[in-house]
């Protein structure tokens, strides 16, 4: 079965928390503090795995998990780092976060990787707060949360050469003459239901992949028959063959199905027009072809739309009459048209981004109850990172919230002493 659209949802793991803890040594307070720090939670990260085609292996298994890191331990030993996910992904994904619609990359080479939810740093132990002041602390931190996210991975077919056309125009027989491919062949309409590749070989050492796209009728941009499903996969083609069938035999116009071909490319995205495209006049062996073919190229002559008049070629995928012409022009015409960049999505996590208008770090309501209630990502990844089973811990983070301007902002709105404030499932009572 081929797939091409899913959603999945990904995970990083947890960082491990950090440890209190002190050695027995003498002349030292307490013994002096030697907890170590939490491992790093492990990262889900994408990978290109040539040998795959399509997404069929997350139809089954859509949440990916991984592991959280090791937490501190006495004597000063740091926890062990968990491992990474490696998620195995086709050539031509690209990923998309479903929340924010942010691209985070386009995956398009053999190998690439693509880090799409950080792990978890480990909290440090208590071997880091010892001061002057408090040479035996009991503060150490949990680890950082995990990532949680909701992705879209959509693949495109990568293939150097397009196929368009009218179904039953002779795409799937030209692939499976010039290429090794095998599609399925019948006298109806949408035999080929998915794209089918294949590796064109030339004699002088050139080759290049190309694609049978199907699908395409009048309205297709509109989801009409196979619809938009497939017009996707021609965004990453560099050439674009327009096999145009001349037999005549359905008792259509030529010309007129160029028009509607190239109209359904352009409203799906103007850029595609922009590309080399040929006209592969099909079917050159059938009686009536030459004179439909004569007609055709004298409108196209006349059709003064067109922003550029494209070269028309003949073909006869039955008797390989114009396929070496045909195959060698394309090699040609892709040798001077440059590929596509990917998309490359900075890392959010490694490299900062200045914003104008930067986001507040709390915010503060209340509740009908009269509860004050904190909210904010910043606050609540502080708050899962406080260790609050220790005193000094939970005394550090009033610290911390009083240094975010917490306590301004509760007497700003009238808090007095004595009121319960919420974080998350935390409440505390306001103190003046």
């Amino acid at each position: 079965m081929f797939v091409d659209q899913v959603k999945i949802k990904v995970k990083s793991g947890k960082g491990g928390d950090g440890m209190v803890a002190f050695r027995r040594e003498k002349y030292v307070p307490n013994g002096g503090p030697a907890g170590g720090d939490g491992g790093k939670g492990g990262s889900i990260i994408f990978k290109v795995d040539q040998g795959l085609r399509t997404l069929m292996d997350f139809r089954y298994h859509r949440i990916f998990k991984a592991k959280p890191g090791q937490n501190g331990m006495i004597k000063g030993m740091y926890g062990r780092g968990a491992q990474d996910t490696y998620i195995a992904v086709p050539e031509g994904t690209t990923v998309t976060d479903v929340n924010t619609g942010e691209v985070l990359g386009d995956l398009v080479e053999a190998g690439q990787e693509l880090v799409v939810a950080k792990g978890g740093r480990g909290g440090r132990g208590n071997i880091h707060f010892a001061s002057a002041k408090n040479p035996a602390p009991e503060i150490a931190e949990n680890g950082e949360p995990g990532i949680e996210r909701e992705l879209k991975l959509e693949l495109k077919v990568l293939a150097d050469v397009g196929l368009v056309g009218f179904p039953s125009v002779g795409k799937s027989t030209l692939l499976s003459v010039v290429t090794s491919a095998k599609p399925k062949i019948a006298e109806y309409h949408f035999t080929t239901l998915v794209p089918n590749l294949g590796m064109v070989h030339l004699d002088d050492g050139r080759d290049y992949v190309m694609a049978d796209l199907p699908g395409l009728i009048e309205g297709a941009s509109q989801g009409v028959g196979l619809g938009i499903q497939f017009l996707r996969h021609v965004e990453r083609t560099r050439v674009i063959l327009h096999l145009i069938d001349m037999s005549g035999v359905e008792g259509r116009d030529p010309f007129e199905d160029y028009l509607k071909i190239n109209a359904e490319l352009k409203k799906y995205d103007p850029s595609l027009l922009l590309r080399p495209q040929i006209v592969v006049a099909s079917k050159m062996d059938m009686p009536d072809s030459a004179t439909n073919l004569a007609e055709f190229k004298e409108k196209l002559a006349k059709d003064d739309t067109l922003e550029n008049q494209p070269e028309v070629m003949e073909i006869s995928s039955l008797t390989h009459q114009g396929l070496d012409a045909l195959t060698k022009h394309t090699a040609d015409i892709l040798d001077q048209t440059p590929k596509f960049e990917p998309i490359v999505a900075e890392d959010a996590a490694v490299v900062y981004k200045y914003e104008e208008e930067e986001e507040a770090p709390f915010t503060l309501t209340r509740d009908a109850d009269a509860t004050w209630v904190l909210s904010g990502a910043k606050l609540e990844k502080l708050l899962l990172m406080t260790n609050m089973e220790h005193d000094e811990s939970v005394m550090r983070f009033a610290r911390q919230l009083r240094g975010m301007g917490v306590d301004d902002a509760l007497r700003a709105k009238g808090a007095k002493a004595g009121d319960i404030v919420r974080l998350g499932s935390f409440t505390f009572e306001f103190v003046e």
